[in-house]
């Protein structure tokens, strides 16, 4: 998910917190991983004196990016839980959350708002995903590791894509 991006400014925090959130719904650590590619390629002062400012670290990116790599590898094994069980909405609740203060923040916006639109997303996309997930499974016979590599190439993609739009 880590992608050469200069930005000048954050110009579509609404939506890039909507896409953000979405993807955290699919892969909990989309939605930090994304968000600390975009703030460590754009620095933002207003994230200078915030308890939101390591999210703007290159250590942090690159950091979040390689721990992500461990969730793609756990998405695939039998015994991974269902991503709607409590714990799983919270994760991906909390992981939309901090996306949506940080990339509010940075450009200017409300913390709050950003985290609500950001957990909302993600935790609407958590249930969403696992339908279509579960639906294309049955209906296509492809086997989950499979859906869940596409699922992965997906997040992929559209993160980077995301990240470009500012």
């Amino acid at each position: 998910m880590a992608a050469n991006i200069k930005l000048k400014e954050i110009k579509h925090p609404f939506w890039q917190v909507i896409g953000i959130g979405t993807l955290a719904g699919m892969r909990t650590s989309a939605a930090p991983v994304i968000t600390s590619q975009i703030l460590s390629h754009h620095h933002s002062k207003r994230l200078e004196k915030s308890p939101l400012r390591f999210m703007q670290s290159k250590t942090v990116a690159n950091a979040l990016t390689v721990l992500s790599v461990t969730e793609v590898v756990m998405d695939k094994l039998p015994s991974t839980g269902n991503r709607t069980a409590p714990g799983g909405i919270i994760f991906r609740g909390l992981s939309g959350a901090l996306a949506g203060a940080s990339i509010y923040k940075a450009s200017g916006n409300n913390v709050w708002v950003g985290s609500v639109i950001g957990a909302a997303s993600a935790v609407a996309s958590t249930y969403l995903s696992f339908i279509v997930r579960k639906t294309v499974g049955k209906k296509t016979g492809i086997i989950d590791p499979i859906l869940g590599g596409i699922e992965d190439a997906l997040v992929i993609g559209a993160g980077i894509g995301l990240a470009e739009i500012a």
